[in-house]
């Protein structure tokens, strides 16, 4: 493919705004598949968590054929967490497609992502997708793209910017949203708007060999695979080339295979020239930024610059009395092993042993860039426990100083009283408020240490209805002590198996997380007490029996429904004095051994 036919493009926007939906119908209006192809839903959701989530997770690459043009499409995460493969895969794209949706407009992690992209000099073409919602505000929308755009000091190219109008999901996209749609065509006009408004990969096909690694795959059969843009020369079968890495040091490399993308397949190529997205095998131990070069004139590019971690948990051995009942890896050298396999691919990840004690320190970008970690290691066999999250601090001008997220939340009207009372005892201050249709969009700033754990709280004042977003603001200052959970926990007196009988008479004293039958062991937390102080109980306490049978006392046993909690929720929910213990068949809550009880 000639270069100037070539338009490398990425796809940004936030949570659920349907991006890979619109990547999905632009591979299928393409011509890619045959009419009787059973493709699947989400294509580019290849995880099994993505799936299971409704999420993108990790970015993938794409391709498609639109006349003599092949466009190379870069899927990329909406939530902030993993907003360090964003910034990474944008050194990729000449362009950037921004989804939005209609009726909800740009979100916070939208603002990040853009952000990115003008700092790279990208163009902006916006879709404007699911105008098929009955409160869609098409024009709306448009307007709050032109008004970030200006928040961002965009040159005034960009807030030039080509609009096109959709429902992703109906298959459909017109020039106008006044415009009758007609289901299942119109997605040329993402093609026409890609190929009109991106430029062509500059570069030059002569020069030295210049590709740098943004993303890394794995094969079963070849090892870890590095993806990358060609940004200048040429790439063949059996080169002999060299690694800058970076540590600033230099590795010799052969080029054992090259795959261009076709729709979400690779495809094994020859050849690869300038301005190709290629994936490429020959080095066991390739790693994020760095760059394949010409060994007789080495130029490497300059390193990617990341944002630091917030957030930091400690991953500990299971030490507890039912450790190794579940899990294939269970020590801390298995832990350590497969921890820094995922930095190598994760560069958002920091992993660091602990001082005190065996385990290690994991730093990453928010609760749900760790959890996600953790239930991926969890389904690989993994076990171990994790403490509570914390939030890192620094030092500025000998000023302890503690990062600061921007939350933007939309509530119905009646919700709004609680949810500003609860956000101003996690020390948020309310810098903005709009009402309109009963419906109210808030923008708070508070201290991340504030935000965790706050999510299942929020949807449960919320009944379930109100939805919330954040992105990192700045750091800021010290903003004093939090208090987490006021309750108390209930801990099993000793090793036994629950009843029925005793959890029914504990019900009353306030949630249990655990239902009749269940294994469990000294120290494990089952519940919480209605109290601010621990309470030890005894869940296999049974009924004494006699021969006397009375009407009354002898009823059935009814039980509530136990509280179901997620890994989320049970990162989230404990304290610095307890643990979550993960296995691949359970999560459990316990208190950290030695440990005296509240109360």
């Amino acid at each position: 493919m000639k270069q100037e036919k070539i338009r490398n493009v990425a796809i940004i926007a936030h949570v659920d705004h349907g991006k890979t939906t619109l990547v999905d119908q632009m591979f299928r209006q393409s011509g890619m598949f045959r009419d009787n192809q059973q493709v699947a839903e989400r294509l580019m959701d290849s995880m099994d968590l993505e799936r299971e989530r409704g999420i993108t997770i990790a970015s993938k690459n794409g391709s498609y054929l639109y006349k003599d043009y092949r466009i190379n499409i870069i899927d990329t995460p909406g939530h902030a967490d993993f907003g360090g493969q964003v910034e990474r895969v944008l050194r990729m794209a000449d362009g950037v497609v921004l989804l939005v949706d209609a009726q909800e407009g740009p979100m916070p992690q939208t603002f990040f992502v853009v952000k990115k992209a003008l700092a790279a000099n990208l163009p902006i073409l916006v879709v404007v997708n699911k105008i098929d919602k009955p409160a869609a505000r098409c024009d709306w929308a448009v307007d709050q793209v032109f008004d970030l755009l200006g928040r961002l000091d965009a040159p005034d190219e960009s807030l030039d910017f080509p609009v096109v109008y959709g429902s992703a999901k109906e298959g459909y996209m017109v020039a106008d949203h006044a415009e009758t749609p007609v289901p299942g065509e119109g997605m040329e006009l993402i093609s026409e708007m890609i190929i009109n408004h991106v430029p062509p990969p500059v570069g030059d096909p002569e020069a030295p060999l210049q590709l740098q690694i943004n993303t890394i795959d794995y094969s079963p059969y070849l090892g870890r695979l590095g993806i990358g843009k060609l940004v200048n020369g040429q790439l063949n079968i059996n080169d002999n080339v060299v690694v800058a890495r970076r540590d600033g040091s230099v590795k010799p490399v052969r080029i054992n295979k090259i795959f261009l993308f076709e729709g979400d397949q690779q495809v094994p190529a020859e050849h690869a020239s300038t301005g190709d997205i290629v994936a490429v095998a020959g080095m066991d131990d390739v790693t994020v930024g760095v760059t394949f070069t010409d060994a007789d004139d080495p130029r490497p590019l300059p390193l990617i610059e990341i944002d630091p971690p917030t957030i930091s948990m400690h991953f500990i051995p299971n030490d507890s009395p039912f450790a190794g009942q579940d899990g294939k890896f269970v020590t801390s050298r298995h832990l350590e092993e497969r921890l820094n396999r995922e930095t190598l691919a994760d560069v958002a990840l920091r992993v660091e042993p602990l001082t005190q004690g065996v385990g290690f320190q994991v730093s990453g970008r928010g609760e749900l860039h760790l959890s996600i970690l953790i239930e991926k290691m969890r389904r690989e066999g993994y076990e171990f426990q994790v403490t509570r999250p914390h939030v890192l601090m620094r030092e500025q001008d000998g000023v302890k100083v503690e990062p600061y997220e921007e939350l933007t939340i939309d509530v119905d009207e009646q919700y709004q009283g609680v949810v500003i009372e609860k956000l101003g005892k996690l020390k948020g201050v309310l810098e903005d408020m709009q009402v309109e249709n009963q419906m109210t969009r808030m923008k708070f700033k508070v201290p991340t240490r504030g935000l965790l754990g706050y999510r299942s709280e929020f949807m449960t004042d919320t009944r379930g209805m109100g939805v919330m977003n954040y992105v990192f603001a700045e750091w800021g200052p010290y903003a004093g002590e939090i208090t987490n959970r006021s309750n108390g926990a209930m801990i099993v007196k000793e090793t036994c198996t629950s009843v029925a009988y005793a959890l029914f008479n504990l019900q009353d004293r306030g949630k249990l997380f655990v239902r009749a039958g269940e294994e469990l062991y000294k120290g494990q937390v089952i519940g919480e007490n209605c109290r601010p102080a621990d309470l030890i109980v005894n869940p296999a306490k049974g009924k004494k029996l006699t021969n006397m049978r009375a009407s009354g006392s002898d009823e059935a046993v009814v039980l509530t429904p136990p509280v179901d909690m997620s890994l989320e929720d049970c990162i989230s929910y404990i304290n610095d004095d307890e643990l979550v213990e993960i296995t691949p068949k359970a999560i459990r809550l316990r208190k950290k051994p030695g440990i005296k009880y509240r109360g």
